[in-house]
């Protein structure tokens, strides 16, 4: 199964047009990311300690959304 991180690279951009792109540059930077879990709570613990570059939580809730419908609904 695809790791959040891994799905969350397919919004990386040069130029990031909204927040969730943003998102996906930031993690790629952050070298601590936990880069292989589908955990939400491992994901979501991580970024409220360590996830000074989101504006809001709610980027990760909206990330997680669509990894969930995309990817973990599948199996």
């Amino acid at each position: 199964m695809k790791s959040f991180y891994h799905y969350l690279m397919k919004y990386r951009h040069p130029k990031p047009k909204d927040e969730l792109s943003k998102f996906a540059n930031d993690a790629y930077l952050d070298h601590a990311f936990p880069k292989t879990t589908d955990r939400y709570d491992e994901l979501s613990s991580y970024l409220e300690m360590n996830g000074h570059y989101l504006q809001s939580m709610s980027v990760f809730d909206d990330a997680w959304d669509r990894y969930q419908n995309e990817i973990l609904r599948r199996i």
